[in-house]
């Protein structure tokens, strides 16, 4: 029996399932907000509310000098959380043209170990920043004072192409921004070609309709005209004139 253990299963199986939520809270953590379709956004809210509580304590224990509570909130945000290397908004276009052996350097220390803070090292221009980082120092700063409810669920009138299905944009409580003021997402090569396919059925429509329109027209007229007209035959029996 499953008394008490509703949650949405996504048609995925558990494992593909918790991938699922990791990558959308670790973009969600990079971007301030998400958007996904309402039943996603739906089960990634409990999710990453755990998460900036846990991120929350971590920062508490931290300031009240608790070292070990410290590393335990931290060590269940990382198995909750996972890890990501975000790179700057202003260095992205750079680190795209880069080798993947700079892109490397970037990333990783020479030990292995990823950067955390995303600030400049050594020789490199800028390095990576750990969405752990980002999350415990700027994310869960904004929400101490605040006893839960860290995020909101917006719907949205839109209706995803394909399985109509409904869209819901996922955002942290600080970013007051309405549902008609959000960035719209640039239309996909797939909605471009069914709009240009639906524009082209429907001039082909309107042309043959007129092409019909004229050759019934055309058909009809001669028709028309020699059932209009009188017919004098030699063999009729009206009178003539003398």
């Amino acid at each position: 029996m499953r008394h008490q253990r509703h949650f949405y299963r996504l048609n995925r199986t558990a494992e593909h399932r918790l991938a699922l939520r990791r990558n959308m809270a670790q973009s969600m953590i990079e971007h301030g907000q998400i958007r996904t379709t309402l039943v996603k956004a739906k089960n990634l809210q409990p999710y990453i509310e755990k998460i900036v509580t846990m991120a929350i304590r971590a920062r508490k224990c931290k300031a009240s000098g608790d070292n070990a509570g410290a590393l335990r909130a931290r060590r269940i945000v990382h198995s909750l959380l996972g890890e990501r290397s975000i790179i700057p908004e202003e260095h992205r276009e750079a680190f795209v043209e880069m080798s993947d052996a700079s892109r490397r350097k970037a990333v990783q220390m020479a030990s292995g170990r990823r950067y955390r803070t995303g600030e400049p090292r050594g020789r490199l221009s800028f390095t990576a920043e750990s969405v752990s980082f980002r999350l415990i120092e700027k994310v869960a700063a904004r929400f101490e004072d605040r006893p839960g409810g860290y995020t909101r669920l917006i719907r949205l009138s839109e209706r995803r192409l394909g399985d109509h299905t409904q869209l819901a944009v996922l955002q942290f409580v600080g970013n007051e921004e309405a549902p008609l003021s959000l960035t719209r997402p640039e239309r996909s090569a797939r909605k471009r070609r069914a709009d240009a396919r639906y524009a082209m059925a429907a001039r082909l429509a309107k042309s043959w309709g007129r092409e019909t329109a004229a050759k019934t027209s055309a058909a009809g007229k001669p028709a028309d005209a020699s059932a209009s007209e009188p017919q004098d035959s030699e063999g009729s029996d009206s009178p003539k004139e003398s």
